[in-house]
Parts: structure tokens; sequence; C-alpha cells
């Protein structure tokens, strides 16, 4: 039958088209994972809830068999991609595109995941986007040899060797079949126009800069163009270890939370007024992504945010992120921001600590009450937050009985600490107050602004908090910083503290 005609072309094409975009699906996410030094595996095994968990933790457990496991899942979805694309050894790439995505399928099995945490990209039951990917691969595979690609040139040389013809192996074959067996080179070069339009191109002087100033001892120093000298990026590969966890509920969070304020484009920067400008300059929505995949790698389950970044955060799980997000539930409408919460996946909720402060100053408790009230009959924690130690004072003494606690918490030892008038250089005016208070609380104490918003040096206030009660602390961080953040809270933890609480969580 001549494969060119119409009935021939209609069935060839589509096959054509679903192999090639499934083939651009595996190349980008290689290409991502190669062109980010800071990504691994290693979270993403670690946190395994299928039945072969074990596995995938003893594979995260030691730094060689994550680094192994790193380099084959991007090679292998760099070549399965390419494969793909150009439509060369079709069945092969195929099967093995179907074992990757098999591993992916098993390490988080649809069965098995939490409802609360389907929300990334669906909710699921047995079938997820893996899975038919899985299944539409078994279908390339197995129509491999009825599609365009450099396959069907290959076959038609081999066949001619094979019965010993002369070279011009093409014989008779028409000219606008062979073009067609060509179909790759052009989806490649729109890749990579694709990707240069995505990500930016980089300027002929930014290379001269870079090249002349590298530091090659220390090919992770980066060149950073205004001060004409390196910045040490931290990597994952001198992580110390993994956060530990402790639960609110049914719901585990790392003891160190990812803050939200600097994602959301919001700092307090005190007098520094370019510094929201640079935030929101700084956290496009990929470099949120690379933010969030990066503290996942170090451990950090949570964000801790607005439900204002509900669309960005649903964006990093169709990507197939899993951190998931305690909301701060402020704004005018509280009742409309519990909603949005619980709706779009938020694992915890609170009262906002200036609505919380708000509400009690004016004398109206019990409304705190009633939202607690809301955010539990949708099977969540709820929690309050203050910036006031009085806050947490009035609803304790009306009987409310939060899930977790929110409460500023820093040390007053840094310079511009000193409280005058129209300044709010500090955000927990009596800490020692607040530590004898705090004590006697039976729920789970999340300390923020345990820096006082970048005033106090990691090391210190990570053991201030943690050695005075808190049973987590939440913190904003650049992603240059996550790693360094980590170890920090790690040494805090691994040492012996003199706790003046006991842990509640």
């Amino acid at each position: 039958m001549n494969q060119c005609k119409s009935g021939s072309f209609l069935f060839e094409l589509p096959l054509t088209l679903l192999r090639v975009a499934i083939g651009w699906h595996f190349l980008y996410e290689g290409w991502v994972k190669l062109s980010d030094s800071s990504w691994t595996a290693a979270g993403y095994l670690r946190s395994s809830t299928g039945p072969a968990a074990a596995l995938y933790g003893w594979l995260a457990a030691s730094a060689t068999r994550a680094q192994v496991v790193d380099v084959l899942n991007i090679a292998g979805l760099l070549l399965i991609g390419l494969a793909l694309i150009f439509g060369l050894f079709t069945r092969l790439a195929a099967c093995l595109g179907i074992l990757l995505l098999g591993l992916y399928y098993f390490a988080y099995p649809p069965l098995f995941a939490p409802f609360a945490n389907a929300s990334g990209q669906g909710s699921y039951l047995i079938v997820n986007m893996n899975l038919i990917e899985m299944c539409a691969l078994a279908v390339v595979a197995q129509l491999s040899s009825s599609a365009m690609g450099l396959d069907a040139l290959r076959q038609r040389k081999t066949a001619t060797a094979t019965e010993g013809s002369a070279p011009e192996f093409l014989g008779n074959m028409p000219r606008r079949r062979v073009l067609a067996n060509f179909v790759g080179l052009p989806v490649v070069g729109a890749f990579l126009l694709a990707v240069l339009k995505k990500h930016g191109w980089k300027s002929f002087e930014a290379i001269q800069l870079t090249n002349r100033i590298k530091v090659k001892e220390n090919p992770r120093d980066t060149f950073i163009a205004g001060a004409t000298r390196s910045f040490r990026f931290t990597t994952v590969s001198e992580l110390k270890g993994h956060l530990p966890q402790a639960k609110i509920g049914k719901v585990s969070l790392s003891r160190m939370i990812l803050g939200g304020n600097l994602i959301a484009g919001y700092a307090h920067a005190r007098d520094l007024i370019y510094v929201d400008r640079l935030i929101k300059a700084y956290y496009h929505r990929d470099k949120i992504y690379e933010t969030l995949a990066l503290a996942e790698s170090c451990g950090i389950n949570t964000l801790l945010t607005n439900p204002s970044l509900i669309g960005v955060i649903e964006g990093y799980w169709k990507q197939g992120g899993r951190i998931q997000f305690i909301s701060n539930c402020g704004g005018k409408n509280v009742l409309k921001m519990i909603r949005d919460s619980v709706d779009h996946g938020a694992s915890a909720c609170y009262v906002h600590g200036g609505i919380a402060d708000r509400v009690v100053k004016e004398g109206y408790v019990e409304q705190i009450g009633e939202w607690l009230e809301l955010i539990r009959k949708h099977g969540l924690p709820a929690g309050v937050g203050g910036h006031y130690l009085g806050t947490v004072k009035a609803c304790a003494e009306a009987g409310l009985k939060p899930d977790f606690w929110m409460k500023t918490f820093h040390n007053l030892k840094y310079w511009s600490a000193a409280t005058q008038p129209n300044n709010h250089n500090n955000w927990c005016e009596n800490p020692e107050e607040t530590t004898a208070y705090m004590k006697d609380l039976t729920a789970p104490w999340i300390a923020f602004k345990t820096l006082a918003a970048g005033a106090i040096e990691p090391k210190v206030g990570f053991r201030y908090a943690f050695e005075n009660g808190a049973d987590f602390i939440c913190v904003g961080m650049y992603d240059f910083q996550i790693v360094d953040d980590v170890n920090i809270a790690l040494d805090t933890l691994n040492q012996r503290l003199d706790r003046r609480r006991v842990w509640r969580a």
C-alpha cells in the first residue's frame, strides 16, 4: 500500500504529533533540571508515599546514590525526548519512557496520596498524568513503524542493504515523504527558540565579562557584574542532613517553614525604599518555582503564605512540586480567604496576625472563634496569629483553643530595635514576657519574624526561638540563603537546647 495516500497520512500525522509532543515534554523537563545547578531528586525520593517508599528513601539516603539518580534522570529525559522528537529508535525510547514514568508513578501513586495534596494537578484516583502519558507511549511503541521519522529512513536503508541493492537506498521514495521524515529537525529548532525566549538570551558582553573574571578554582562562583566580584552560592551537595518534622493535627510540618513575604514581593525594609521593587523584580514566577524546589530538596515541606499566591502554588504543583502551604487568611474578607484556601488545597489555615490584632483591639474576640470553627469544619488545623502578646492572651482567656499559635518572636539585641515615634523596627516588643506566657499554652507554636526582618543573624535567631519555646520557625529566605539556613537550623536542633517549654508538636 502506498504510504503517501491520504488515508495513511491521516493516520501517520496524529501519531507523529503525539510522539513529538511527548518528546518535547521529556526534553524540556530534562533541560530544566540540567540548567538548574541546585536541582536534585533527593527530596522527591525521600518524601515518596507509595509502597516502594523504602526503596526510594534508600536511594535518597546516600549522596552518591542520589547523584547517580539525578544523572540518570536528566540523561534519560534528554535522550528519550530527542529520540521521540526525531523518531529515531522510537520503540526503544517509548519503552524507556514508560519505565521512567512508571518510576515517577510509583513514587507517588494516586491511590496512596492524601486527598488534600491531590490538588496540584487535579484530584486523582489511580489515573494521573504520568499514567496517561505511559499509555500514550505504549501506543507510540506499538505503532512506531507507522509514523514519520528517521526510523523510516533507517529501516529503508537496512532493507536495501539486506536486498543487496545499490547505495541509493531512498530509491523511489517520494521527495515529500523523505522531507516529512525529517520533521524532528524544525521541532528541535523551535524548541531552542522557545527556550531562549522563555529564559532569556545571554549577551556577548556578559559572556566576555564572565570569562574574564570567572574564578576557575571554584566553579560554583557566580559573577556579579555590578560588584565585579564572586558570590558563593551554597549548593544542596553541602547540605548537612534533612530537617526533622513534627505534626499539627494530622499535618506533618518541617521544623523550619518557608515564609512567603519575600516571594509575594513584600518585606519590612524599614527606610530602604528600593527593597520592595528589588524583591518584586527578583521573584518572578520561574524564580519562585526554583526557590520552592530548592526548599523541598532541603527538606522544607511547607510554605506559609497569603491566598493571593494560590495561582503560583498551583502552577508549581502542575510542574510536579509537592510543597504544602499554610494560608494566612487575612484581607478584608476573611470568610472568602478561608473558602479560597480550602478550595485550593491549603493544608492548614490561621487568622492573620494583623486581622486578629485588630479584632481583639475592637473587642470582638468571639469572631475569631467563629473563623476557627469554619476552618475546622473543612477538616484543617485552625490557628490564630498575633503580632502582640495581648492578642494571644485575649484569645486564650476567652476560651479559644486553636490548633496552633502564630506569634512573632525575636530578641531585641540589634541596633535598630529602639522604638521611636512612627518607626516600626521590631515585631516582638516583649520577648521575655512572650516566653513566659507561651510556656503554659498547650497548642504548638510557630514563631515568625524570628530574624526581625533580617536584622538578626540566623544562628542567633534560630537558637533563641527554639530555646525559648517555639516548636516551628517560619523564615523568609532568598533561594541563595536556603541551604545555609537549613544547615544552621540542623546544627541548632542537633545541639543541646536549654529549652524553656516542652515540645508541643
